[in-house]
């Protein structure tokens, strides 16, 4: 039960990833094309919806594809668990990181295609802005926007409240507490009952959680404010309400999943509950946290672009910034100040490379996550 439970999780997760993928196109701002800037008007034009539907249809079959693979996968990773040379669950495991990278590796290079196809168009057609224009907007105090940083100490009760429940438990736990399960669900790793391996390690986790989703919070409060400079007014409010969403999701799940995997892994060492039964529980909270965040990129669209419903017919392009995004993802502008900027193709944000503080960030976030290791490793 554990074992299939695991493979459905593997196919749904390959199945999201390919079909947000595979829509992306459509939810990206309407003077964007393939991470091109155009004109409002040419969303209509014959060629560029013949590339979006090109793309979308490839993507399609490859999202089928390699959920058909994450299944295959699953089937070798169940007969690795019940054969002892390992060979299954590696040939399982190969094939799950194919099923989950390979789709956006091609819908890289199919952006990469479409986006030369798209700068030839906007080249023949002369679409070009003949003036930089840019705008400055003041944010009203009532108008949507993401939610202050202070709402993250929301994550203090939580660890609070975990360390507590832990000390409760802790008289009742095992001598020796499972660590590790393989994946069939059995416990195949065990350590002695210590503070650090008991409750230690649900802190520590609920701790690295609290601290990425914090700075998660933070890049977007961050971020450029995108507006449209023929609608200054409603592109803002559109991106405010974006900002405000994604922030809510992200506070909401943040809270929920590190303090519910903390409690979790509680009342596994506990024994009452299994450690495969902690994992499949896991993988099924995961399921309303991948839909909540297709359903926001689909209701709202990238930066708030479905949200924008001021439709625009001229052909002028007021901004153009396409020399400063490298390969259609890399933001590269020394003269924009801006840290945090929305991506040009996806949902969500990126830095902007031009600023030495986005290098201090990548090189960070590697440390963070091996400040992690190291104390879950320290603690069992």
């Amino acid at each position: 039960m554990i074992a299939v439970a695991t493979v459905g999780m593997f196919v749904a997760l390959a199945l999201a990833t390919g079909l947000l993928l595979a829509f992306t196109p459509y939810l990206m701002r309407r003077n964007e094309c393939f991470a091109v800037t155009v004109p409002p008007s040419a969303q209509h034009d014959p060629r560029l919806i013949a590339l979006k539907k090109r793309y979308a249809t490839i993507m399609v079959v490859v999202t089928a594809v390699s959920s058909i693979a994450a299944l295959v996968a699953g089937v070798f990773l169940i007969q690795g668990s019940a054969q002892s040379d390992g060979k299954p669950a590696a040939i399982g495991i190969a094939l799950e990181c194919a099923a989950l990278f390979i789709p956006i590796v091609i819908s890289f290079a199919l952006m990469l295609r479409n986006r030369r196809r798209v700068v030839d168009i906007k080249r023949a057609e002369g679409w070009t802005a003949q003036a930089q224009q840019a705008i400055a907007t003041i944010v009203e105090t009532d108008q949507s926007q993401a939610l202050p940083l202070q709402w993250n100490l929301l994550y203090i009760p939580v660890i609070v409240g975990t360390l507590a429940f832990g000390l409760a438990l802790y008289p009742a736990m095992p001598d020796m507490l499972p660590m590790h399960a393989d994946f069939a669900g059995n416990v195949n790793d065990w350590a002695p009952k210590t503070l650090g391996s008991a409750i230690g390690f649900p802190i520590v986790f609920e701790l690295f959680m609290a601290a990425c989703l914090t700075l998660c919070h933070w890049m977007i409060l961050r971020s450029k404010r995108p507006t449209d400079p023929g609608a200054p007014a409603t592109s803002a409010l559109a991106y405010g309400m974006f900002a405000r969403a994604q922030s809510v999701y992200l506070l909401v799940v943040g809270v929920l999943m590190s303090g519910g995997i903390g409690v979790l892994f509680l009342l596994s060492s506990a024994g009452f509950i299994g450690l495969g039964q902690t994992g499949v529980i896991i993988m099924v909270l995961c399921i309303p946290v991948v839909i909540g965040a297709i359903a926001l990129s689909v209701v709202y669209g990238q930066a708030g672009s479905r949200m924008f419903k001021r439709i625009q017919d001229e052909d002028a392009l007021l901004a153009d910034e396409d020399e400063h995004w490298k390969l259609g993802v890399f933001y590269f502008n020394p003269d924009d100040a801006s840290f945090i900027v929305p991506e040009r193709f996806g949902i969500g944000w990126t830095m902007n490379f031009a600023r030495p503080a986005a290098w201090a960030l990548m090189l960070g976030v590697p440390v963070l996550t091996i400040a992690f290791i190291v104390a879950v490793s320290m603690l069992v």
